[in-house]
């Protein structure tokens, strides 16, 4: 019997297949099934990244210990659209338990060291020192625990000039150059979502999947740090790479790009706009004939070549928002799919919330119940879908750790 693990596109669902083939047959699962079952993560956080990265390591299976000071995350406040709760706190920490533990109380601080004595994984984002300060460091935690994983997230990392500035995802965005290449030409703007929070997350997990499959072969733990202000720095190696390698930085174009035309928004008929990326010659040329009736036009000395496009692209936009005038957004978008022209709606985020590629789950947290868009990697059972209350599992975990 051989088995295959690939991921697939096929459908608007990233899905994991597994074929397991035996005797000529195929069959066929799509999904993932807790598949980090028996590992037990520590999680000391709050607000988004660790907070995220701890979502991801739960829907895996991963049982994940959520250690709140008594007062409680701090994100629990960040709305109470909820029923008064915080629907920005259940989505980030759905599937995990909760514990409230006072680090400064002698008896506390003992659960938490009998609880980290047992653990695989301790994740934590406190303020730089904090950990140390408490001697929870993985030299002295691998003492009674020698495969213990830690992994500190930062902004800037625990040495260097930077290492006791805070650091919050505005704060990098700025820091690391992303607003600089992001906005009009006008105006600088920081990316509307949590980017920095939210990836650093998510590479953060991605490195515990790496030293779990290490200690798997070596039985050893290893400490890791990832940093805020690293992951978006890597994440700016392209225009990094523009402004060593060739020429220049890209400077903020909105909703343009700095070399490739049409790109951008374009005007309809009835007042809405459109998304185009027309990135070869070939596709401008299917476009002026199907759908801007226009076919001389891809073949037009000033418009044939994306060089050319780009160059003469503020009359190219002129007579593109005259062609759209005739069409609804709509009509416009049906055109251009029929004619494989690569296009978009530019949607608010109401439409998104009502757009029929959204997949969506229903999250619990307490009596509370709110809709919000399912992770991308699906469990076969379905996403982890209920989010602790404020010190909800304390007394059982009490229990079990006494």
């Amino acid at each position: 019997m051989m088995i295959k693990i690939y991921v697939s596109c096929q459908d608007r669902q990233t899905r994991t297949n597994i074929n397991h083939i035996a005797g000529g047959k195929t069959k066929m699962v799509t999904g993932l099934q807790n598949e980090l079952d028996g590992v037990l993560v520590v999680s000391i956080e709050q607000a988004v990244a660790a907070p995220y990265c701890g979502l991801l390591l739960a829907d895996a299976g991963a049982r994940v210990l959520k250690i709140e000071r008594p007062e409680g995350d701090f994100a629990r406040g960040y709305d109470k659209g909820a029923d008064g709760q915080s629907s920005i706190f259940i989505w980030l920490n759905r599937g995990k338990e909760s514990v409230c533990i006072d680090l400064s109380d002698s008896d506390d601080f003992a659960l938490l060291k009998r609880i980290l004595a047992r653990a695989d994984v301790l994740i934590s984002n406190l303020s730089p020192g904090a950990m140390e300060r408490r001697g929870l460091t993985g030299e002295v935690l691998r003492k009674t625990n020698p495969g213990l994983i830690t992994v500190r997230i930062s902004g800037y990392g625990s040495s260097g000039p930077a290492a006791s500035k805070k650091a919050y995802d505005f704060l990098v965005q700025g820091e690391s150059g992303v607003v600089a290449v992001t906005g009009t030409e006008q105006d600088p703007a920081r990316v509307g979502v949590s980017l920095t929070d939210l990836s650093t997350g998510l590479t953060a997990f991605s490195a515990i999947l790496r030293a779990l499959h290490m200690r798997y072969r070596t039985g050893a733990g290893v400490d890791l740090e990832v940093t805020m202000f690293d992951v978006m720095a890597d994440w700016m190696n392209m225009a990094l790479c523009g402004h060593r390698y060739f020429g220049g930085a890209p400077g903020r174009t909105g909703l343009t790009h700095s070399f490739v035309a049409p790109y951008g928004a374009f005007q309809t008929g009835d007042g809405k706009q459109v998304l185009l990326s027309i990135q070869n010659d070939r596709e401008w040329a299917d476009f002026c004939k199907a759908v801007l009736r226009q076919p001389e036009l891809g073949y037009d000395p000033l418009y044939r070549h994306n060089t050319d496009r780009y160059a003469n692209r503020e009359q190219m936009t002129i007579i593109i928002n005259q062609a759209f005038s005739a069409y609804t957004k709509d009509e416009l978008l049906e055109m251009l799919e029929e004619t494989r022209i690569a296009c978009a709606s530019l949607n608010s985020v109401e439409e998104v919330s009502a757009h029929p590629f959204l997949q969506n789950q229903t999250v619990h947290m307490g009596d509370t119940a709110i809709n919000i868009a399912d992770l991308p990697v699906r469990r076969l059972s379905g996403s982890v879908d209920r989010a602790p209350l404020l010190g909800e599992h304390s007394q059982s975990i009490r229990q079990e750790f006494s």
